[in-house]
């Protein structure tokens, strides 16, 4: 019997801490689309003050297009709420697939092709030297991170050449999709960034007009633990009121 309540109590903790980032997000991008393929869509700003307070939205809605194949479920942050609305023959993330991740999403370093930071930025900022790649080679150490190919051993065949991707990465943020040892094959190289245009979808980022993308970045801020919900719209409004009420 104490070895049930041993195992029940490690159950409790588990289920704790997997729900500890969303209760302790303060800001969140919540982005949604019509459907698992559609790839245009919107991102609403989101704000609260504190643990168990409402959610309260910032701003108007923002256009921006996913992966030019949709979304499928990503690898991000796990939360009950969502995971428990994944159904057999919804789309999988996978490595060159097309689609962007659905799921939640913690968002880590922003990056831009300046050597100073976007004005009023909180992220931690990655200026994109020559150097600077994102990996998708599943066999190399570095899959899915940021590198400068100058001050590591390059052991991938295969790689984003930043710098060399404008205007798409003039500003970006990474998403931290499949982030936590990843996977290989889940998908790599997932950011918010600059859109070519209205409607084009992207390899697998969801990408907005520079101006909004300024905007989101600066209001960002790491203190208050942003989150990305991203979402097919008719599975986000099965969590909503859930979520925005400060459950």
């Amino acid at each position: 019997m104490r070895r049930v309540w041993l195992v029940l109590g490690l159950m409790a903790v588990a289920c704790a801490m997997a729900q500890e980032p969303v209760k302790q997000a303060r800001q969140m991008l919540v982005v949604t689309t019509p459907g698992w393929d559609a790839v245009e869509g919107s991102l609403q700003r989101w704000e609260r003050t504190g643990d168990g307070k409402a959610w309260r939205r910032v701003g108007e809605p923002v256009a921006i297009v996913v992966g030019k194949t949709g979304l499928a479920w990503g690898i991000g942050v796990q939360v009950r709420a969502v995971d428990g609305l994944r159904r057999a023959g919804d789309p999988v993330k996978k490595e060159g697939d097309g689609r962007s991740p659905a799921g939640v999403f913690r968002l880590g370093t922003a990056f831009g092709v300046t050597e100073q930071p976007l004005a009023g930025l909180k992220l931690g900022y990655q200026p994109l030297t020559p150097g600077i790649e994102c990996v998708d080679d599943g066999a190399s150490q570095s899959y899915n991170r940021l590198v400068d190919r100058r001050k590591v051993a390059v052991d991938w065949t295969s790689s984003e050449k930043m710098r060399e991707t404008l205007p798409y990465y003039q500003w970006g943020v990474v998403i931290e999709h499949n982030w936590e040892k990843p996977r290989v094959g889940g998908g790599s190289c997932i950011f918010l960034h600059v859109w070519g245009k209205p409607g084009e979808g992207t390899v697998g980022c969801t990408a907005m007009a520079e101006p909004e993308l300024e905007r989101v970045m600066a209001w960002l801020d790491p203190a208050k633990r942003p989150l990305l919900v991203q979402l097919p719209v008719g599975v986000w409004g099965k969590v909503k009121a859930k979520v925005v009420s400060g459950q």
